[in-house]
């Protein structure tokens, strides 16, 4: 295959770094992954990757793409211990305070711890004969031609040795939520990009228990979106065979707290008893771990008037979501397929180009997630009709998803990024969103109409 260009330098070897890098492996002559942490041997959590400990599962969207990077990879994620699952099927999922139906679907997930998902990815990458990554390395800052229109490669320093310059082709920063390219712009005479914040304040505590195959009636995951009245929100997902991770937590310091008793009563508190009966009874394999994730941030390079050449920002580093949504590994896939097409359509005018495909794959977890976000009465942020609207129509299809799978199905379609939240508007599904509601209304006015007649 013809290469497009010499070398790309991709920083950050976390999954949105891996999948930047997998993306440009085919159209450049190496690829150099630049990592600040060891990679652990055998998979296990690492510093760079904080929410490394806690649940974890991939959305169907999600491993569909990285199947199609890695052909095999699902297959070697269940070898090691993993499992494939159809989610609308073999999970429960609980928002508004409402269990959805479940029915078959060909929404295939995989669950897994994250040092898995990410360790198969990465020695799949680095198996690739152009691909080397350089471990401990961590980035100063960018090297750039004289009039700073152009990135020419980074500045490094690895295992504390002195600083070198590492000339690039390109340079792809993928070094997460803390990403230091809005400085690096500013020092290069750049615009910082506008930057979103929707505070949340959340925090949620993980523990892994000892699994029975008999858990849980045979379901590999339970799942409850925060809704009112004390918003609170967690997960039991499989991890292995033997072994359950739970992570559940709330907005604004109503943090599950890291005490035993005082953490299953409040798994008590959710509208569903099931993961309070697995933390109640079930033997401890973890001690507690907790983890803090302040606010909904995006960053909007795609706004920029001006961007260096040969320098673009990727996953996280753009834009990171409330992360109880399960989507970041999801869209940096996604980021990951507009990456490759924007290089392989040339070179000219790549950030623009990539800044909007991007954007565009954005958008909608990103409406999602603040969407959200935003029922709850504590979070700051602009609510426009359209999304007092969406919120009020969402939770009116849960009612009704309560008892119909096609509804429940439509959902989780969105949820897991496989169809645009608009299709929950087709007729099709609104006629039936308002015939079980009405249908439902009506059963509630016979019953009230029953009790209350005279003997």
């Amino acid at each position: 295959m013809k290469r497009i260009g010499g070398h790309a330098v991709v920083i950050g070897a976390s999954m949105g770094g891996l999948l930047a890098a997998r993306a440009l492996a085919d159209d450049f002559e190496t690829v150099t992954l630049l990592e600040r942490d060891a990679f652990p041997r055998p998979d296990g959590p690492r510093k760079g990757v904080p929410q490394g400990d806690h649940a974890h599962g991939l959305l169907a969207r999600g491993r569909n793409v990285i199947e199609a990077f890695f052909p095999g990879w699902t297959e070697e994620v269940v070898a090691d211990g993993g499992i494939r699952c159809d989610i609308a099927h073999d999970a429960a999922w609980y928002g508004h305070g409402i269990a959805l139906k479940p029915t078959p679907s060909d929404l295939v997930g995989l669950l897994a711890s994250r040092p898995v998902l990410e360790g198969h990815v990465r020695r799949r990458l680095l198996a690739l004969p152009n691909v080397r990554a350089i471990e401990t390395c961590a980035v100063q800052g960018l090297a750039a031609s004289a009039d700073a229109s152009t990135i020419t490669g980074v500045r490094v320093r690895v295992d504390n040795a002195a600083e070198q310059t590492m000339a690039a082709d390109l340079v792809v920063d993928a070094s997460g939520r803390g990403s230091q390219s809005p400085a690096w712009l500013d020092a290069l005479g750049y615009a910082r990009p506008e930057e979103e914040r929707i505070e949340i304040g959340l925090g949620y505590t993980t523990r892994a228990y000892r699994r029975r195959p008999t858990d849980l009636g045979g379901k590999v995951a339970v799942v409850v979106a925060g809704s009112g009245p004390n918003w609170r929100n967690g997960v039991i997902l499989f991890e292995s065979e033997e072994r359950w991770i739970v992570s559940v937590g709330g907005y604004f310091g109503d943090h599950a707290p890291d005490n035993e008793q005082m953490f299953a009563a409040y798994t008590g508190s959710f509208p569903t008893q099931e993961i309070h009966e697995i933390v109640a009874r079930a033997e401890p394999l973890s001690d507690f771990r907790c983890y803090g994730y302040p606010a909904n941030l995006r960053r909007r390079y795609e706004r920029l008037a001006r961007f260096p050449n040969n320098y673009l920002v990727f996953g996280d580093a753009i834009c990171s979501f409330n992360p109880v949504y399960g989507q970041g590994m999801t869209v940096a896939a996604e980021e990951a397929v507009r990456l490759r097409d924007a290089v392989r359509a040339g070179t000219a005018d790549l950030a623009r180009r990539f800044f909007t495909a991007a954007a565009a794959v954005i958008d909608t977890p990103w409406d999602i997630a603040v969407g959200n976000d935003l029922r709850h009465p504590q979070v700051q942020g602009p609510r426009p009709a359209k999304v007092k609207f969406i919120n009020w129509y969402i939770g009116k299809l849960h009612r009704a998803a309560e008892y119909d799978g096609t509804l429940a199905k439509a959902f989780l379609r969105v949820a897991n990024l496989e169809a645009q939240p608009q299709s929950l508007l087709h007729p099709a599904i609104v006629s039936r969103v308002l015939a079980m509601n009405l249908r439902r209304r009506w059963q509630r006015q016979d019953q009230s109409t029953a009790v209350g007649a005279p003997v």
